[in-house]
């Protein structure tokens, strides 16, 4: 096992909803569904605090349908709602190749500065976002921040010039930077560390069939050019913009908060989901007695420890190691195949296949190592497949070969994702502590799609060999950094295993 055990203090309570038998947990509260949240919440976590509560008190509930019920009440919702953040992120790039650049009269620097100014309002509104998501209600607003970016990007379709384009992507960062990290945090707080990651997969591929569905939705909508007698490129943006702001409404009804007010769940299995997360920092054989409960309290030292601990900034490298090439794949894709000298509408489908290849292969990586309980070795190995797939790009200017080293690359990139925020999230301790730490993990990490907004310059067109390079570059920066935190975890783990022998581990 790769992976630091990090805990905090336990509290205990008491509650006088909650009466548990000798062995099995018994959670007796016909009218439980009466209590306002707060107080479910309360009822719940004292039922947890239970110092004789064990997992074979819960021996009497069927995991697999529990699990089923949170997976078929979450999944599909949260994934629709990134694959359209996504998307709308992304469809810049499907609007540059029908004629966007050409309308507003942008020079190829000022196209890259359009791209890199979403970053810089997406990163640092990240975290921010991140402790809003734990104070508030994600039902609330996860939905309110989709409506945001779904108006942002409607009216980025009547943009006249640079000036526009520029203001409008700057907006669009500020309401789509909740998402992902709120999303990857919020998981957390539904699946233990090794159930997470395969639901991270399916949630994180949308962005994968984002790239595919964009480029089919781009190709349809191109032919709309001069309906109303505006351009295919304004349609793109205006009718992807109208079907995230109607989505986001629905969403309001079906974005459910956290297991303790869960009203598809019966209290023992809100207990049951409850009592795993408290204690998943603990090795299946510890003693009932030395189990310590992670925190949930709020406290600004937990937001310090965040920012001080040495692991998610050593992480962040790793991330950069994929999100750069992440990045530059899916903004420029369609002008990289464009300019292998392929028409728009063959540039658009080709990228097609590439997308919904990395989504399947994201999926059965990230199965692989919820069963295997390992992240480490999944992620070093998709970032040399991806060192592979550049070196094959620029090393040729043949459009076949080059295609085919693209479709490698991002078939790696994508899965290193969700295996690399699980890694973190499952190395740190304490909700809020999470909270903040996947938070900066996401928002400095994402930095590096600023960098990658201007990695392939239309001058080194169609070769791009500055931008392949920097890609491998970065690729090199990942993986020296994935070894540096899998030597240091294996340290620290052999350290505590010593410890625990010598009964001096205090937690």
């Amino acid at each position: 096992m790769d992976e630091k055990i990090d805990t905090t203090e336990q509290h205990d309570n008491s509650s006088e909803y909650y009466a548990s038998k000798p062995g099995v947990l018994h959670i007796e509260n016909p009218n439980s569904q009466h209590l306002s949240k707060p107080d479910q919440v309360a009822a719940i976590d004292a039922a947890v605090a239970d110092p004789n509560l064990t997992l074979e008190s819960f021996s009497h509930l069927d995991i697999k349908k529990i699990l089923w019920k949170i997976d078929m009440r979450l999944i599909p919702v949260l994934t629709i709602l990134y694959l359209l953040a996504f998307l709308d992120r992304g469809n810049i790039g499907n609007a540059k190749i029908e004629g966007l650049s050409e309308d507003l009269h942008l020079t190829g620097a000022q196209y890259n500065w359009a791209l890199t100014a979403f970053f810089f309002t997406y990163c640092a509104f990240e975290v921010p976002s991140n402790m809003m998501l734990k104070r508030l209600k994600p039902s609330i607003w996860l939905p309110s921040i989709m409506v945001a970016w779904g108006i942002v990007m409607t009216l980025m379709g009547i943009v006249q010039n640079y000036g526009g384009l520029l203001a409008a992507r700057i907006f669009l960062g500020v309401a789509e930077a909740g998402l992902f990290p709120g999303v990857a945090y919020y998981l957390t707080m539904w699946y233990p560390r090794y159930d997470v990651q395969v639901r991270q997969a399916v949630f994180f591929s949308a962005a994968s069939i984002a790239g595919a569905f964009s480029g089919l939705l781009a190709y349809g909508i191109s032919f709309m050019d001069g309906v109303g007698g505006l351009a295919g490129w304004r349609w793109i943006f205006i009718l992807e913009g109208i079907l995230t702001v109607v989505v986001a409404v629905v969403s309001f009804f079906f974005v459910y908060d956290f297991p303790e007010t869960a009203k598809f769940l019966s209290n023992e299995e809100r207990a049951f989901v409850v009592f795993r997360l408290k204690y998943d920092g603990q090795d299946a054989d510890t003693e009932n007695s030395q189990k310590v409960a992670q925190s949930d309290e709020f406290g600004w030292k937990y937001v310090k420890m965040a920012f001080l601990d040495w692991q998610i900034w050593v992480n962040i490298v790793v991330y950069w190691g994929y999100v750069c090439p992440l990045y530059g794949v899916s903004l420029f894709l369609p002008t990289i195949i464009k300019e292998l000298g392929y028409q728009n509408t063959t540039a658009q489908l080709l990228t097609v296949p590439i997308y919904v290849t990395a989504a399947i292969i994201t999926v059965i990586v990230a199965w692989a190592a919820d069963r295997k309980r390992v992240r480490s070795p999944f992620i070093v190995t998709a970032l040399f497949f991806q060192l592979a797939g550049f070196i094959i790009c620029i090393s040729t200017g043949k459009a076949g070969v080059t295609y085919a080293g693209i479709f490698i690359a991002t078939c790696a990139i994508y899965p290193s994702q969700p295996s690399n925020v699980t890694w973190l999230a499952n190395n740190l301790a304490g909700s809020y502590k999470r909270a903040v730490g996947m938070g900066i993990q996401i928002s400095v990490g994402n930095l590096a799609g600023a960098a990658a907004s201007n990695f392939y310059r239309s001058e080194d067109a169609p070769r791009y060999i500055l931008g392949h390079g920097l890609e491998i570059g970065f690729t090199c920066a990942g993986i020296i950094a994935a070894v540096v935190l899998i030597f240091n975890y294996r340290r620290i783990n052999a350290k505590r295993e010593r410890q625990l022998a010598n009964n001096e581990h205090n937690g």
